[in-house]
This record gives C-alpha cells, structure tokens and sequence, in this order.
C-alpha cells in the first residue's frame, strides 16, 4: 500500500506542475462562475489581458515581472494558491525568460583637489603662453622697418660723417683768424647741411615722378573725375534702403516660423515628475514604447509620441504628470494596489 501511494505521489505532483498558470485559473474561474469581464473590472486590466493570462498569451505584457505581477493578484482575486501559479508559470517559463535586474544609478563624484589644481596649472600655462605669443607677435609686427628706412639711416648718417669731416677740416684754418666756433654753431651747420640734402632728394625723386607721368588735360581730369565720383554716390545711398528692407524681412519671417513652432512643441508632450520611486511604461498610437523602466525618487522625464497614449505607472501618488502643459490627476486613476493603468487620447 504504502509502495502504491509513494509511487502515485509523483505522477500527481508532475501533473500539476504541467499544468499552465493560464489554465488553472480559467478552471477556477469557470468553479466560481466569474464572467471574464468582471475579473478584468476587479484587476483593472483589459479583458486581452485577462484572457491572455489564461490561454498563455504574454505578448501584451512583455515584461516578466508584470506577468508575474498579474499572475499573483489573479490568484489571489480566485481565492487559489499564489505559489501555486507561480510555480507553473516558472516550470512553463524555465530558463528562457530573461531577468531584469534593476541598476542603481550611481552619483558622479566630485573631481579631486589634485585634479582641480592640475587643471587650474594648465589654465593658466595655456593664458600665458597665448600672452607671450601675443606680445612677440606684436614686437615683430612693430619692429619691421618699412621699405627705404634703412637706406635713408644710412645716407643720415654719411652726412652726417662728411658735415663733421668738413667741420673738423675747416677747424684748423679759422684757429689762426679767430677763436673756435661753439658746439652749437656747429651743431646748427650739421642740421643745415641735412636739411638741404633731404630738399635735393625730394625734389629730385617729384621729378621724377612728373618725368614718368603722361600729361593730361584739365578738362579731361574733370571729366574723368566726375564719371568715377556720380556712380558710386547713388549706389552707396541705396545699399543701406536695401540692407534695412531685407533685414525686417528676415526679422519678420523668423518670427512667424517661431510662432509656428512654438505651440508644436509643447503638442503632445508628456512630462512626469516622480517624487517617489515608480515603474513606468508608456505606449503611443503605433504601438511603440517610448518609456520603460523603474524611474528613480526626484527626477523628471519628458517624452513625446502619437497620440493616443498608454500609461501604467506605478506608486501612482508620488508621481506627477503633466499633458499638453496640463495636470493629469494619477491618484484619481490609480487601483488598490496604487497603479494607474489608462489612455490619454488626444
């Protein structure tokens, strides 16, 4: 008798362990006589989902955790064994579901002291070398000496030496007439001297000039002064009217497109703001996720999508949500077990 049962036990336990979570609830749905629109009332999920639970469906809940989630709270709703159903869902599940292991976020921190100075010590490395660049360019840009300086220095400076050659020649003819002349008569003849070379250079070099230059009539340089001067004045008075016309033009246009622009950014927008720690997942019209994860206590998220929108957030009290610059009232929406499940529409 007792070799019977040991060996009955196993086959009742693998045949219930083979069993899908789906079909032991509908089984103990169909025992209470519960329609499936009223369990999907009392969960606060859709009916798809509630039927999916039962045949096995998971692709409305791809994220395991909330399959476990509905798992449990439709267990618990029937009155079954929580456990129960969540060991077949893992025996039916096995090792291909993936796990999903919250990250925490880690602070950054603060770089260190030496970091700090050593950043400091190349900031103020790169200032002064742009500083000696800066002033080395400037003493060579200033230091070039224009083209015929040096030779002007020179000619200076040769009559300078044949002013003080012909000084000191006559100096010992007149020693015997009279008393030698003063350091500021010889001084004056020096700069005499000078002055009169650099007059014969400069009239030698004009002309030159008048030499190489093609004569031409006054008549004909009037002429031609008068054809270079009358078109440019009327174009430098219409060039500024033309600048000013296409300036507000730009103006104008680049306000309009800003106007425009304006109200379509804030469309369809959905801003949430998450005072507590929350799961969050948000749907848009083509089916795409564009929010999805545990969402950290103080931090703030904005999305934008097609509407219409579907929301699950979880610890719904601590989370604030704002819709096309609207509040949306999340409590209000919020179950039992404080999660908001529901559409926006447009």
């Amino acid at each position: 008798m007792s070799e019977t049962h040991n060996d009955e036990l196993p086959e009742n336990s693998v045949s219930r362990v083979t069993t899908s979570p789906g079909e032991l609830l509908r089984r103990e749905r169909d025992l209470l006589g519960l329609p499936l629109g009223d369990v999907a009332e009392a969960l606060n999920l859709r009916p798809s989902v509630v039927d999916g639970l039962e045949h096995d469906n998971y692709d409305e809940i791809p994220v395991p955790a909330y399959r476990r989630g509905y798992l449990r709270a439709y267990a618990r709703h029937l009155g079954m064994d929580e456990q129960e159903v969540l060991d077949a869902y893992k025996a039916q599940a096995g090792s291909s579901e993936p796990e999903r292991k919250v990250t925490s976020i880690q602070a950054s921190r603060p770089p260190s002291r030496l970091g700090a100075w050593l950043f400091k010590l190349v900031t103020l490395l790169v200032i002064v070398g742009l500083v000696v660049v800066t002033a080395m360019w400037w003493q060579s840009r200033g230091g070039n000496e224009p083209p015929g300086f040096g030779s002007s220095s020179s000619e200076y400076e040769s009559g300078y030496e044949e002013a003080s050659s012909q000084t000191d020649s006559e100096a010992p003819a007149g020693s015997s007439e009279g008393p030698p002349e003063s350091p500021s008569a010889t001084q004056d003849e020096t700069a005499q001297a000078m002055a009169d070379r650099s007059n014969a250079m400069a009239e030698e070099e004009a002309t030159n000039m008048l030499q190489g230059a093609q004569p031409t009539s006054p008549d004909a340089m009037a002429s031609r002064d008068s054809a270079e001067v009358d078109p440019i004045v009327p174009q430098a008075e219409e060039e500024p009217t033309q600048g000013v016309a296409s300036t507000a033009e730009t103006a104008a246009n680049e306000s309009t497109e800003e106007q425009e622009a304006a109200p379509a950014t804030n469309a369809n927008t959905l801003e949430l703001s998450f005072n507590e720690q929350s799961w969050t997942e948000i749907f848009d019209a083509t089916n795409q996720r564009i929010l999805v994860g545990l969402q950290s206590p103080d931090t703030q998220v904005s999305v934008e999508g097609q509407p219409p929108f579907r929301l699950t957030i979880g610890n719904a009290t601590g989370v604030k949500l704002r819709y096309q610059g609207e509040p949306v009232d999340l409590p209000a929406r919020a179950g039992d077990n404080n999660v908001a499940r529901f559409t926006l529409e447009e």
